[in-house]
Protein backbone atom coordinates (compact mmCIF):
# COMPACT_ATOMS: atom_id res chain seq x y z
CA UNK A 1 0.00 0.00 0.00
CA UNK A 2 1.78 3.07 -1.44
CA UNK A 3 -0.43 5.50 0.87
CA UNK A 4 1.40 3.98 3.68
CA UNK A 5 4.46 5.52 4.91
CA UNK A 6 7.53 4.08 7.14
CA UNK A 7 7.98 6.95 10.12
CA UNK A 8 10.03 6.09 12.61
CA UNK A 9 11.35 3.17 15.30
CA UNK A 10 11.36 3.92 19.21
CA UNK A 11 14.26 3.77 21.76
CA UNK A 12 14.10 4.33 25.13
CA UNK A 13 17.46 5.48 26.14
CA UNK A 14 19.17 6.18 29.89
CA UNK A 15 21.68 8.14 29.08
CA UNK A 16 20.56 11.38 27.09
CA UNK A 17 24.45 13.26 26.51
CA UNK A 18 26.08 10.62 25.33
CA UNK A 19 23.19 9.44 23.27
CA UNK A 20 22.84 13.11 21.18
CA UNK A 21 26.90 13.40 20.92
CA UNK A 22 26.55 9.70 19.32
CA UNK A 23 23.68 11.15 16.73
CA UNK A 24 25.11 14.13 15.70
CA UNK A 25 28.77 13.66 15.96
CA UNK A 26 28.87 9.57 15.04
CA UNK A 27 25.64 8.93 12.65
CA UNK A 28 25.21 12.48 11.25
CA UNK A 29 22.04 13.24 12.83
CA UNK A 30 20.23 15.85 12.99
CA UNK A 31 17.79 16.43 16.08
CA UNK A 32 14.27 17.24 14.50
CA UNK A 33 11.72 17.67 17.19
CA UNK A 34 12.73 17.76 21.27
CA UNK A 35 9.60 17.97 23.86
CA UNK A 36 8.77 17.76 27.76
CA UNK A 37 6.44 16.14 29.01
CA UNK A 38 5.03 16.05 32.97
CA UNK A 39 3.27 12.67 33.10
CA UNK A 40 2.95 9.18 30.70
CA UNK A 41 1.98 9.16 27.38
CA UNK A 42 -1.74 7.91 26.92
CA UNK A 43 -0.16 5.55 24.09
CA UNK A 44 2.41 4.45 26.18
CA UNK A 45 5.19 6.15 23.74
CA UNK A 46 7.41 6.14 26.54
CA UNK A 47 6.65 2.97 27.74
CA UNK A 48 4.74 2.29 31.31
CA UNK A 49 5.86 4.86 33.15
CA UNK A 50 3.56 7.71 34.37
CA UNK A 51 6.35 10.16 35.40
CA UNK A 52 8.36 13.13 33.60
CA UNK A 53 9.71 12.12 29.93
CA UNK A 54 11.23 13.70 26.74
CA UNK A 55 10.46 12.49 23.24
CA UNK A 56 13.69 13.64 20.96
CA UNK A 57 13.31 13.09 16.94
CA UNK A 58 16.50 12.46 15.25
CA UNK A 59 17.45 11.79 11.48
CA UNK A 60 19.01 12.55 8.25
CA UNK A 61 15.74 14.29 7.43
CA UNK A 62 12.25 15.07 7.71
CA UNK A 63 9.78 12.84 8.62
CA UNK A 64 8.05 12.77 5.63
CA UNK A 65 10.40 11.56 3.72
CA UNK A 66 12.89 10.33 5.84
CA UNK A 67 13.02 7.25 8.47
CA UNK A 68 13.58 8.37 12.05
CA UNK A 69 14.40 7.42 15.33
CA UNK A 70 12.40 8.56 18.01
CA UNK A 71 14.87 8.70 21.47
CA UNK A 72 12.45 8.73 24.67
CA UNK A 73 14.31 9.14 27.80
CA UNK A 74 12.19 8.77 31.40
CA UNK A 75 13.90 10.65 33.70
CA UNK A 76 14.40 8.29 36.85
CA UNK A 77 15.88 5.23 34.86
CA UNK A 78 18.98 5.19 33.73
CA UNK A 79 19.40 1.61 32.21
CA UNK A 80 17.29 -1.00 30.49
CA UNK A 81 17.28 -4.60 30.11
CA UNK A 82 17.85 -5.69 26.65
CA UNK A 83 15.77 -8.32 25.07
CA UNK A 84 16.98 -10.22 21.71
CA UNK A 85 13.80 -8.72 19.96
CA UNK A 86 15.70 -5.55 17.92
CA UNK A 87 18.56 -6.93 15.91
CA UNK A 88 19.43 -3.41 14.06
CA UNK A 89 18.97 -0.56 12.28
CA UNK A 90 20.99 -0.55 8.56
CA UNK A 91 22.76 2.71 7.23
CA UNK A 92 24.31 3.80 4.21
CA UNK A 93 26.55 6.32 4.79
CA UNK A 94 30.58 7.11 3.65
CA UNK A 95 31.52 9.52 6.94
CA UNK A 96 30.14 6.70 10.21
CA UNK A 97 33.17 4.21 10.34
CA UNK A 98 35.58 7.35 10.63
CA UNK A 99 32.94 9.48 12.75
CA UNK A 100 33.14 6.07 15.23
CA UNK A 101 36.99 5.96 15.15
CA UNK A 102 37.23 9.58 15.62
CA UNK A 103 34.42 9.58 18.49
CA UNK A 104 36.21 6.51 20.46
CA UNK A 105 33.48 4.16 19.50
CA UNK A 106 34.64 0.59 18.49
CA UNK A 107 33.17 -1.03 14.91
CA UNK A 108 32.75 -5.01 15.16
CA UNK A 109 33.03 -6.85 12.41
CA UNK A 110 29.91 -9.76 11.97
CA UNK A 111 30.65 -11.50 9.28
CA UNK A 112 30.59 -8.97 6.66
CA UNK A 113 28.77 -6.42 9.13
CA UNK A 114 30.19 -3.74 10.45
CA UNK A 115 28.16 -2.81 13.89
CA UNK A 116 28.08 0.12 15.60
CA UNK A 117 26.85 0.10 19.34
CA UNK A 118 24.58 2.98 20.86
CA UNK A 119 25.26 4.05 24.56
CA UNK A 120 22.18 2.69 25.62
CA UNK A 121 22.98 -1.07 23.60
CA UNK A 122 21.09 -1.00 20.17
CA UNK A 123 22.66 -1.92 17.33
CA UNK A 124 23.41 0.12 14.09
CA UNK A 125 24.76 -1.92 10.83
CA UNK A 126 26.48 0.36 8.78
CA UNK A 127 27.21 -0.14 5.02
CA UNK A 128 30.19 2.40 4.34
CA UNK A 129 28.94 3.53 1.07
CA UNK A 130 27.22 6.33 -0.55
CA UNK A 131 23.50 6.25 -0.16
CA UNK A 132 20.92 6.92 -2.91
CA UNK A 133 17.89 8.31 -0.87
CA UNK A 134 17.48 8.19 2.62
CA UNK A 135 20.41 6.49 4.40
CA UNK A 136 18.41 4.55 7.23
CA UNK A 137 17.63 1.01 5.04
CA UNK A 138 15.95 -0.94 6.90
CA UNK A 139 14.82 -2.21 10.56
CA UNK A 140 15.60 -5.49 11.39
CA UNK A 141 13.45 -7.42 14.28
CA UNK A 142 13.36 -10.73 15.53
CA UNK A 143 11.06 -13.54 14.86
CA UNK A 144 10.11 -17.21 16.57
CA UNK A 145 8.24 -18.00 13.39
CA UNK A 146 8.70 -16.63 10.23
CA UNK A 147 5.51 -17.61 8.53
CA UNK A 148 3.32 -16.43 10.85
CA UNK A 149 5.39 -12.85 10.94
CA UNK A 150 4.96 -12.63 7.22
CA UNK A 151 1.80 -13.63 7.39
CA UNK A 152 0.99 -10.88 9.72
CA UNK A 153 2.88 -7.86 7.98
CA UNK A 154 2.01 -8.92 4.65
CA UNK A 155 -1.67 -10.21 4.69
CA UNK A 156 -3.01 -8.32 7.44
CA UNK A 157 -0.78 -5.08 7.59
CA UNK A 158 -0.55 -5.34 3.68
CA UNK A 159 3.34 -4.89 3.12
CA UNK A 160 4.72 -5.95 -0.27
CA UNK A 161 7.56 -8.84 0.48
CA UNK A 162 10.49 -7.68 -1.21
CA UNK A 163 12.33 -10.98 -0.42
CA UNK A 164 12.31 -13.91 1.31
CA UNK A 165 14.09 -17.28 2.20
CA UNK A 166 13.61 -19.62 5.06
CA UNK A 167 15.53 -17.63 7.65
CA UNK A 168 14.83 -13.97 6.93
CA UNK A 169 12.14 -11.54 5.01
CA UNK A 170 12.43 -8.12 4.05
CA UNK A 171 9.00 -6.45 3.43
CA UNK A 172 7.86 -2.37 3.01
CA UNK A 173 5.38 -0.35 1.48
CA UNK A 174 7.39 0.72 -1.09
CA UNK A 175 10.58 0.49 -2.51
CA UNK A 176 11.95 4.19 -1.89
CA UNK A 177 11.06 3.94 1.71
CA UNK A 178 12.53 2.14 4.94
CA UNK A 179 11.61 -1.80 4.79
CA UNK A 180 11.14 -4.13 7.93
CA UNK A 181 13.21 -6.97 7.47
CA UNK A 182 12.16 -10.35 9.83
CA UNK A 183 14.86 -12.40 10.87
CA UNK A 184 14.11 -15.98 12.03
CA UNK A 185 16.11 -16.56 15.43
CA UNK A 186 14.90 -20.09 16.44
CA UNK A 187 13.78 -19.42 19.82
CA UNK A 188 10.92 -17.38 21.88
CA UNK A 189 11.24 -13.46 21.18
CA UNK A 190 12.53 -11.34 24.81
CA UNK A 191 11.78 -7.79 24.95
CA UNK A 192 12.82 -7.35 28.05
CA UNK A 193 12.29 -3.78 29.23
CA UNK A 194 13.89 -1.89 26.37
CA UNK A 195 11.58 -3.02 23.85
CA UNK A 196 10.78 -0.19 21.41
CA UNK A 197 8.07 0.44 18.85
CA UNK A 198 8.08 0.77 15.34
CA UNK A 199 5.82 3.63 13.36
CA UNK A 200 3.52 3.67 9.87
CA UNK A 201 1.35 6.18 8.93
CA UNK A 202 -1.71 5.46 6.83
CA UNK A 203 -4.88 7.56 5.62
CA UNK A 204 -6.95 8.77 8.80
CA UNK A 205 -9.80 6.83 7.32
CA UNK A 206 -7.80 3.58 7.05
CA UNK A 207 -7.67 3.44 10.84
CA UNK A 208 -10.74 2.13 11.96
CA UNK A 209 -10.67 -0.71 9.12
CA UNK A 210 -7.43 -1.37 10.51
CA UNK A 211 -8.37 -2.11 13.43
CA UNK A 212 -11.54 -3.98 12.51
CA UNK A 213 -9.70 -6.06 10.46
CA UNK A 214 -6.97 -7.06 13.81
CA UNK A 215 -9.77 -7.55 15.94
CA UNK A 216 -11.26 -10.00 13.27
CA UNK A 217 -8.59 -11.96 13.08
CA UNK A 218 -7.93 -12.00 16.61
CA UNK A 219 -4.45 -10.04 16.62
CA UNK A 220 -3.73 -8.08 19.89
CA UNK A 221 -4.48 -4.40 19.85
CA UNK A 222 -2.28 -2.91 22.78
CA UNK A 223 -4.19 0.71 22.34
CA UNK A 224 -7.65 0.84 20.52
CA UNK A 225 -7.66 3.85 18.12
CA UNK A 226 -7.24 6.95 20.21
CA UNK A 227 -6.68 10.83 20.01
CA UNK A 228 -3.61 12.03 21.39
CA UNK A 229 -3.63 16.23 22.10
CA UNK A 230 0.07 18.23 21.50
CA UNK A 231 -0.70 21.74 22.83
CA UNK A 232 -0.19 24.25 19.83
CA UNK A 233 0.13 21.29 17.61
CA UNK A 234 -1.65 18.93 15.76
CA UNK A 235 -4.19 16.27 17.30
CA UNK A 236 -3.29 12.62 15.98
CA UNK A 237 -5.13 9.44 16.00
CA UNK A 238 -3.11 6.35 16.59
CA UNK A 239 -3.73 2.30 16.90
CA UNK A 240 -0.85 0.05 18.58
CA UNK A 241 -0.84 -3.21 17.87
CA UNK A 242 1.38 -5.98 18.77
CA UNK A 243 2.61 -8.38 15.74
CA UNK A 244 2.73 -12.63 16.91
CA UNK A 245 6.03 -12.36 18.51
CA UNK A 246 4.83 -8.98 20.70
CA UNK A 247 6.66 -6.23 18.58
CA UNK A 248 4.65 -2.96 18.74
CA UNK A 249 3.82 -1.32 16.13
CA UNK A 250 1.71 2.01 15.75
CA UNK A 251 -0.16 2.97 13.27
CA UNK A 252 -1.16 7.10 13.11
CA UNK A 253 -3.23 9.19 10.90
CA UNK A 254 -0.97 10.81 8.03
CA UNK A 255 -2.51 14.05 7.46
CA UNK A 256 -2.59 15.19 10.79
CA UNK A 257 0.88 13.63 11.59
CA UNK A 258 2.68 15.36 8.69
CA UNK A 259 1.56 18.39 10.39
CA UNK A 260 2.60 17.33 13.84
CA UNK A 261 6.31 15.97 12.34
CA UNK A 262 7.09 19.10 10.63
CA UNK A 263 11.26 20.22 11.97
CA UNK A 264 11.66 22.53 14.30
CA UNK A 265 14.76 24.25 13.89
CA UNK A 266 15.25 24.83 17.43
CA UNK A 267 15.25 21.13 17.93
CA UNK A 268 18.84 21.11 19.17
CA UNK A 269 18.63 24.29 21.36
CA UNK A 270 15.24 22.60 23.06
CA UNK A 271 17.24 19.44 23.89
CA UNK A 272 20.64 20.90 25.09
CA UNK A 273 18.88 23.27 27.68
CA UNK A 274 16.62 20.07 28.67
CA UNK A 275 19.97 18.32 28.86
CA UNK A 276 21.85 21.18 30.71
CA UNK A 277 18.67 21.50 33.19
CA UNK A 278 18.83 17.90 33.95
CA UNK A 279 19.54 17.18 37.69
CA UNK A 280 18.20 13.89 38.40
CA UNK A 281 22.04 12.30 38.00
CA UNK A 282 23.02 15.37 40.68
CA UNK A 283 20.22 14.19 43.10
CA UNK A 284 20.55 10.20 42.78
CA UNK A 285 24.27 10.96 43.35
CA UNK A 286 23.18 13.01 46.83
CA UNK A 287 21.18 10.36 48.02
CA UNK A 288 24.08 7.82 47.58
CA UNK A 289 21.93 5.68 44.96
CA UNK A 290 21.76 4.92 41.57
CA UNK A 291 19.50 5.26 38.80
CA UNK A 292 16.89 2.90 38.62
CA UNK A 293 17.68 0.32 35.94
CA UNK A 294 14.00 -0.98 34.60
Amino acid sequence: MASRRALHFVFKIGNRTETAKFYRDVLGMKFLRHEEFEKGCDAACNGPYDGKWSKSMVGFGPEDNHFVVELTYNYGIGTYQMGNDFKGITIQSPNILANAKQNGYTVTQEGDKNVLTSPDGYQFIIENKESNGDPVKKVTLASSDLKKSVDYWSNLCGMKIFSQDNKSAVLGYDDNQCKLELVDIGTEVEHAKAFGRIAFSCPRAQLPELQEKMKSANQTILTPLISLDTPGKATVEVVILADPDGHEICFVGDEAFRELSQVDPQADTLLDQAIAADKSEEWFKKKGISKAAA
